[in-house]
């Protein structure tokens, strides 16, 4: 082979595998393996359109006119494979994709919660970069004689790559090392197939010169190799044994807008409201719903002895909402179906669906800003959409309906092992109601059964309106009390799935409220219209290999007390001590983004990502530092500030530090906040310019604890860091991105902080 076709293949084989390493970093962002279909197709395309063109001698405007084309033609069977005929030929739908998503992909990738569908376009991203980068660093590798040139593109792909991925790389390891060995073993081979590169140029004239310096070439290249051996070997046992592990520094960190579910009340407490108000009133239409279908708007499974909410535990909880996808509910099983929603008067953020949802599908003016705002939840099925809902909303949700097994099949069925959150202030005396429930009832579903038939038939039903028996609304506490401790049961589906969720908290049956519309018993599937009137809430229980199985605990509506009805309660059943629930492992539910984003200035994000680019590729990170530094010192700054206030030596301080810390976050977001205004200034200023009205009652808050007579508790302290989180998470989503990536960088708040030591310094 003579040098110039070996030099050739080198450099085509280092190339694809430089770049091959990006591609496979791709994998946890996508779900599935089609992203390797994608990437490694236009890996071969773009390193024949640059061989092709090296080849020819072509300049520039060919080369990239070849790129254009060849995005365009290839794109659709690769990229957009639903969207061309047969998979493979484009159409017109399949060019106007691939021009706006060179464009618009990017972001879309960014905002959906990962792994995305590969069939939503995301495909283009990876399509499109490897492309280009295999155009560029296959293009200067064939033409420069200098081949480390080339290493620029690829290490720019590679670290686009992992700004587009995920916290979790793939395999950074294994990235690493093969970045690192290809690279180095190709730049050395590159040095020693080129004479012109040697110390002393040696003619080939005579046959033993020509040896000596063949020897002297592959001794070098096995020394080189074995050097890098040895350095990757070190470099590997050093970051598993030296590094601790950290969270990777990723654009879709700061992209997705946080979510915080919880910062809105729960719809239970308007239960009564909507029954009162809008008995007659058209909240919204569904067509397609199956006649024992469910529309749920809300599920709660967290109780504080005031209201039924959604708990903040983590991944997998009921506040764990992602952006919308289209491969939701992955593993739901059951009668596909097809809803159509059109919202009339229901307002809120709460999004009525059905079934297991697999998409949501918004149409009208307002599609685009829905489904940027829509946020789903796998574990609880419940939808919601920050812009709010208005008249005119329609939306289409494909879904999976489970189908719901009868008491036969759950004969010999065990509880799910499901981990619920705490309950809190579960009036006293309810284990004792649950036992007498209950009865003998020995398994798990005679056990439910016998909860929900004891509530249904021995209590009276009254909304509590105008001509109906007393009935107050509320599930605190009290009303719960009253409710179990008044000589009749007597409430509305508020009261009664409450009561059974807390009833089955007692003996350790994992249950949950479930707040939505149904149709009536004899009502035929089609159109239902939801109202105030046909409102309701049940129980869902979750057992093991069947999921969460809905239960009515309310009794008819036709079932009220009159003056003849007497004591309902007596009905004595035989007192059975119920053994204590078994040790349950927590369920494996889908994972998410954690909602509080706004505590990830509390972890430093370290130089992990740079050192893993920085080790096997040295080149190109003067400018990633010079592009990063400012994040990296400004979060180690503002990171250190916010940590000294949170741990003041004493109570007050965290408080004041607080405090502080919500108005100089304001300060960087552009609040204008006069320097030295007292907390009620600077809260009313912050009300006005951030949208935040509940700052004002936490700057009265503040006064009281630190001025008030003794020292705040830790729980004090701690609640009050919790809503100087919640606000500031509030206001970093009401503005835009840039806007949130100036206040990282913004200077204002540690100006105000150094004005203001030194009017205390001067006084």
């Amino acid at each position: 082979m003579s040098p110039a076709r070996r030099r050739l293949v080198l450099d085509l084989i280092a190339v694809v595998l430089l770049l091959a390493v990006a591609i496979v970093g791709f994998g946890p962002t996508f779900d599935g393996p089609a992203y390797l279909l994608a990437g490694f197709g236009a890996l071969v395309i773009g390193v024949g359109i640059a061989w092709l063109c090296a080849h020819r001698r072509w300049g520039v405007l060919p080369t990239a006119g070849l790129t254009v084309a060849a995005y365009f033609i290839f794109g659709g069977a690769l990229a957009l494979p639903q969207t061309a005929l047969f998979g493979v030929i484009p159409t017109l739908d399949t060019w106007t994709q691939l021009a706006l998503g060179s464009v618009q992909s990017w972001k879309r990738l960014l905002t959906t919660v990962a792994p995305v569908a590969p069939y939503d376009g995301h495909l283009i991203v990876p399509f499109l970069l490897t492309l280009v980068a295999a155009v560029l660093t296959a293009s200067l590798a064939l033409r420069l004689r200098q081949a480390a040139w080339a290493l620029i593109p690829v290490t720019a792909f590679l670290v686009t790559q992992i700004l587009l991925g995920m916290t979790e790389p793939a395999v950074p390891v294994l990235q690493g090392v093969v970045f690192a060995v290809v690279a180095s073993v190709w730049l050395a081979l590159r040095q020693a197939w080129d004479p012109d590169n040697a110390a002393v140029r040696i003619e080939p004239a005579a046959t033993s010169d020509a040896a000596t310096l063949r020897h002297t070439r592959l001794r070098r290249l096995i020394s080189g190799t074995a050097v890098v051996a040895v350095a990757v070997g070190a470099g590997v046992a050093t970051a598993a044994v030296a590094s601790p592990p950290s969270t990777r520094y990723v654009l879709r960190d700061i992209v997705i807008p946080p979510f915080d579910v919880k910062q809105y009340p729960s719809p239970l407490q308007g239960f009564r409201g909507l029954v009162r108000d809008d008995a007659e009133t058209p909240l919204f239409t569904v067509q397609g719903l199956p006649e024992d279908g469910r529309i749920r708007l809300a599920t709660m499974d967290a109780y504080n002895g005031i209201v039924f909410n959604v708990s903040d535990e983590g991944a997998g909880s009921s506040s764990s909402f992602t952006p919308l996808r289209s491969n939701m509910s992955p593993d739901a099983e059951g009668v596909p179906g097809r809803l159509e929603f059109e919202i009339d008067e229901l307002r809120g953020v709460w999004l009525p669906d059905a079934g297991a949802v697999r998409s949501i599908e918004f149409e009208g003016e307002r599609a685009d800003e829905l489904r940027r705002t829509a946020h789903y939840n796998d574990a609880t099925g419940t939808a919601a959409v920050t812009a709010g809902l208005a008249p005119g909303t329609t939306y289409t949700v494909d879904t999976v309906f489970p189908v719901r097994p009868t008491n036969e099949a759950l004969a010999d069925v065990a509880f799910a092992p499901v981990k619920m959150p705490k309950q809190e202030g579960i009036p006293d005396g309810l284990s004792q109601i649950a036992t007498d429930a209950v009865g003998d009832a020995e398994t798990p579903i005679k056990q439910v059964q016998a909860l929900a038939d004891w509530l249904s038939t021995d209590g009276y039903f009254s909304h509590g309106l105008e001509d109906d028996p007393y009935s107050p609304s509320g599930h605190g506490a009290a009303r719960i009390t009253s409710f179990f401790g008044g000589d009749e049961i007597i409430g509305d589906d508020e009261q009664y799935a409450v009561a059974m969720a807390l009833l089955s908290a007692q003996l350790g049956i994992p249950a949950r409220v479930v707040m939505g519309w149904h149709p009536e018993e004899g009502d035929t599937a089609g159109e239902f219209t939801a109202t105030g009137d046909n409102v309701h809430a049940w129980v869902e229980v979750a057992f093991e290999g069947y999921g969460w199985i809905p239960f009515d605990p309310t009794p008819d509506e036709d079932n009220e007390p009159n003056e003849q009805t007497t004591t309902p309660r007596a009905n004595p059943k035989p007192q059975v001590l119920q053994p204590p629930p078994p040790a349950q492992e927590p369920a494996e539910l889908p994972p998410a983004i954690a909602n509080d984003r706004d505590q990830e200035e509390e972890e430093d994000p370290g130089f992990d990502w740079i050192g893993a680019i920085l080790a096997p590729v040295g080149i190109g990170i003067g400018v990633l530092a010079i592009i990063f530094a400012p994040f990296v010192i400004m979060g180690a700054v503002k990171t250190a500030r916010r940590t000294k206030r949170r741990n003041a030596d004493k109570p007050a301080d965290r408080i004041s530090g607080g405090w502080d810390e919500l108005i100089d976050r304001a300060v960087d977001l552009n609040a204008p906040v006069a320097s030295g205004a007292t907390r009620t200034e600077s809260a009313q200023v912050v009300a006005a310019t951030m949208e935040q009205p509940d700052v004002t009652a936490l700057a009265t808050s503040a006064d009281a604890r630190v001025f008030g007579p003794g020292e705040p508790t830790a729980e004090d302290v701690d609640a009050f860091w919790r809503e100087v989180d919640a606000i500031v998470v509030g206001m970093s989503g009401r503005v835009s991105v840039w806007r949130r990536l100036r206040a990282r960088l913004s200077l204002r708040s540690l100006l105000r902080g150094r004005a203001r030591r030194a009017r205390g310094g001067d006084a």
